[in-house]
């Protein structure tokens, strides 16, 4: 009897204090309340009888905040009406949309997937659900018989141009400068070491080419990546945006200022500064490049009012040394030995504390749309291009730059990619993802591109691994 009386009691209990909380939390003013048989006051008693129960708010309140959480942690990259439109406007599977395109084809037509394999290295793209394809990536395995190879990943937004230009320009006139410099270690211009291994080095404008082939090496248009005839269906930009494009004067270099009417560049450029020692050092030629690459981006986007803009994830390996530039959100990570993922560069997002404070600081503002953006329009805080935001110094393009001594982590590959794997794929699954799969002919970059695909990736997907061990085994 006792416990009858105190479950009664207890039950008493929680049906009162339940139903204060119902008038506390659907109470009305007087003004409300007096006219219960208006139409208002009807409405608001069906409210108060199925809506407005305090169990319907508590579970909307935690409803609400979860989904906040998903989209603040970018688990969802695109709206959901996009999702559902696409999933309404699909009329085949996603495997019969698949169309692939080998190396050398010579057709001209719109294709959705490029693929390229050369020695070591093999890249695997998707235009995906994307109505354009506006990756791009570079390929070039030995530059100008160097010894250095370079690779690169562009994810651009807003249009193609500045992707393009970044794969047309930049790459070219990295491997440019990369080629005389090594030339110059090699005796091929006036250089001078002394007892301290500083060097003194004629200016560019005074080194004497003696042969056909040294000036073949140093041509800018020579220097070209090798994926230039395999990429050219990728969505070539409007001819006109082309010639303009290439009319622009080829140095690039940060010494390049921008440019005036009537203004000449200058080409006199001190090489030795590209020197640490008798080695060169990457580091400042990829910064140096990226920067100058963007003004004159900048320059070019404003004459033709295009406000494209791209992210750059450059990777150069000579010898033991792997250096890497990152600008935006593409990423790289590198499986070492025992099969961890490191990574090689991190994400520049803009609600990072870092990214918001100089946002903030330069006037701008961090807003959640889906996902966090830069004045509610872009959705990483660096790029190349974007002159809007640019001129605002919201969105920079200078480049966080990484060195990895190989033979500290004898690594078996590394993966440069566009965020549209990332969206999907965390470095440690696509780390044992390609891991397994390195036996096959695209040493996992096309199944790892495929499988982010068919999990629900919204965005152009690109995926390049570099097989370090098979490097390894063709160096030795």
């Amino acid at each position: 009897m006792d416990d009858e009386l105190e479950d009664k009691v207890l039950y008493q209990t929680y049906m009162s204090y339940m139903k204060l909380l119902s008038k506390f939390a659907v109470g009305l003013p007087t003004s409300l309340t007096a006219g219960a048989n208006t139409p208002l006051g009807y409405f608001w008693r069906i409210m108060r009888i199925y809506a407005l129960r305090p169990e319907i708010l508590v579970c909307c309140t935690i409803l609400f905040f979860i989904i906040f959480y998903l989209n603040a942690v970018d688990i969802w990259s695109r709206s959901l009406f996009e999702k559902i439109n696409y999933t309404l406007g699909k009329t085949s599977s996603k495997v019969s949309k698949l169309q692939f395109l080998v190396g050398n084809s010579g057709t001209n037509s719109q294709k959705q997937n490029w693929e390229l394999k050369q020695k070591y290295v093999a890249a695997f793209a998707i235009q995906g659900h994307r109505a354009h394809m506006e990756d791009r990536f570079v390929i070039n395995d030995d530059i100008s018989g160097t010894g250095v190879s370079l690779f690169a990943v562009f994810d651009g937004h807003g249009g193609q141009f500045a992707a393009d230009y970044a794969k047309n320009l930049l790459i070219p006139s990295i491997s440019k400068k990369i080629t005389t410099l090594t030339n110059m270690l090699n005796g091929i211009s006036p250089i001078k070491i002394d007892n301290n291994n500083n060097l003194t080095i004629n200016n560019i404008k005074d080194v004497k080419l003696n042969n056909d082939d040294v000036k073949k090496k140093l041509s800018f248009r020579k220097t070209v990546s090798q994926t230039d005839d395999n990429m050219k269906n990728m969505g070539i930009t409007d001819p006109e945006l082309l010639k303009k494009l290439d009319s622009l004067p080829r140095p690039i270099t940060r010494e390049v200022r921008p440019s005036k009417p009537g203004d000449n560049f200058n080409y006199n450029i001190d090489m030795s500064l590209y020197f640490d020692g008798k080695k060169i050092n990457y580091s400042k030629i990829l910064n140096d490049e990226v920067l100058a690459a963007d003004r004159l981006l900048v320059e070019a986007a404003k004459k033709n009012m295009d406000v494209a803009g791209t992210t750059a994830l450059i990777a150069i390996v000579e010898n033991n040394k792997l250096i890497v530039a990152n600008v935006g959100d593409s990423r790289g990570v590198m499986c070492d030995n025992k099969g961890n993922a490191i990574p090689l560069s991190f994400d520049h997002k803009p609600q990072q504390q870092r990214e918001r404070q100089r946002i903030n600081k330069a006037g701008g503002l961090v807003t959640f749309n889906g996902v966090w953006r830069v004045a509610g329009i872009l959705a990483t805080s660096r790029a190349l291009g974007d002159y809007p935001l640019k001129d605002k110094k919201l969105v920079i393009a200078d480049p966080d730059i990484l060195t990895f001594d190989l033979t500290d982590h004898d690594p078996m590959f590394i993966i440069l990619a566009t965020d549209g794997l990332w969206d999907t794929f965390t470095n440690e699954e696509a780390v044992a993802f390609v891991k397994e799969r390195l036996h096959e002919p695209f040493y996992g970059a096309k199944s790892l591109t495929l499988q982010s695909y068919y999990r629900g990736s919204l965005d152009n997907i690109t995926v390049l691994v570099v097989n370090l061990k098979n490097r390894k085994n063709n160096i030795s």
